[in-house]
């Protein structure tokens, strides 16, 4: 035991940091398309691992192809876009209940990526390429603040549409959705509105991370909203935590880009601690397992002793009596 933690090295832990909060400001970005289709519009949407791929290929397809890197991240934010009509067409209009919608556009997605890229992954020349995101250590720190700068804006940017009157149609659609039809909302319009948006934030997502490690590979989505559900979850337990009742929409969106910084850091600390790689799925399963049951253990505990304090008041009246 003391080999093992004398084999740990500080040093190496703080320099790998920069790294996953890079990381996880990118994979910010993703999991605010899964709070669009998780928590606002109340949809399992699996579709995320294929459009994540999707958005990863388009964009070292064109890098490759000659293009701007940052014009490559606008189409394959378009890409992702198409991606979520898809699912929304397979939900809304032929009735396919919305989580085997997504699982079909994902598997749909699988060959539609191998076909854009050629074979199963392609690589840029890095060093022929100007990338303003990049895995570089030189530029570590200017890529962080690109993705910061990127968050900030989206989420500027949703919180302003959730304030629109089709902001409010699309938040009662997920909130009832019955009642909403009654007062005339198109509902399921505004599934497609949330589906397309969400992939488009989902492929932009994986099109900033194909450019960070300099390649894309059509199984570099698989996990995808695993690790976006962790982020949701583990942001709404910090959230409340330090703000309870009081958090709004924008401390929502803030705190999910927090809690995937927070996951990568996680995944950083494990790592460091020479846990197998091979274990990181089930340690991800772990962490979000343990986030989802701090709220309820929470409530239960809470509801536990309300119901103890009023069985004590009534057997204090009733031996007053």
């Amino acid at each position: 035991m003391l080999a093992y933690f004398s084999s740990l090295n500080p040093a190496a832990l703080f320099r790998a940091a920069p790294g996953g909060i890079a990381q996880g400001l990118i994979w910010g970005i993703m999991a605010l398309g899964v709070y669009f289709t998780f928590r606002i519009l109340d949809l399992a949407d699996l579709s995320v691992d294929g459009s994540f791929a999707t958005g990863g290929a388009v964009s070292i397809m064109l890098i490759i192809n000659g293009w701007n890197p940052e014009l490559s991240l606008a189409v394959a934010f378009l890409c992702g876009v198409l991606a979520g009509l898809v699912t929304g067409f397979l939900h809304t209009k032929l009735g396919i209940p919305a989580i085997l919608a997504g699982i079909l556009t994902q598997i749909s997605l699988y060959s539609i990526n191998l076909n854009i890229m050629g074979k199963a992954n392609q690589a840029i020349n890095v060093s022929k390429t100007v990338l303003r995101i990049t895995s570089n250590a030189t530029y570590l720190w200017r890529t962080i603040g690109i993705a910061a700068v990127c968050c900030l804006v989206l989420m500027c940017l949703l919180y302003c549409y959730l304030g629109t009157e089709n902001g409010c149609a699309f938040r009662a659609t997920g909130n009832n959705a019955s009642m909403s039809r009654a007062q005339g909302i198109n509902t399921d319009r505004m599934k497609r509105i949330g589906l397309a948006l969400s992939n488009g934030l989902v492929a932009l997502s994986g099109g900033m991370l194909a450019q960070y490690q300099g390649f894309a590979d059509v199984n570099m989505g698989r996990g995808a909203i695993v690790i976006g559900l962790a982020a949701v979850i583990i942001g709404e337990v910090i959230g409340e935590i330090f703000f309870g009742k009081q958090m709004n929409y924008f401390l929502r969106l803030t705190f999910t880009v927090i809690g995937g910084v927070i996951y990568y850091l996680v995944y950083v600390l494990v790592l460091w601690l020479k846990f197998p790689a091979n274990d990181m799925k089930l340690l991800t399963a772990i962490v979000v397992a343990v986030f989802l049951a701090v709220p309820y253990l929470q409530d239960r505990r809470k509801t536990s002793f309300r119901h103890a304090g009023l069985m004590g008041k009534k057997e204090g009246g009733g031996s007053g009596c």
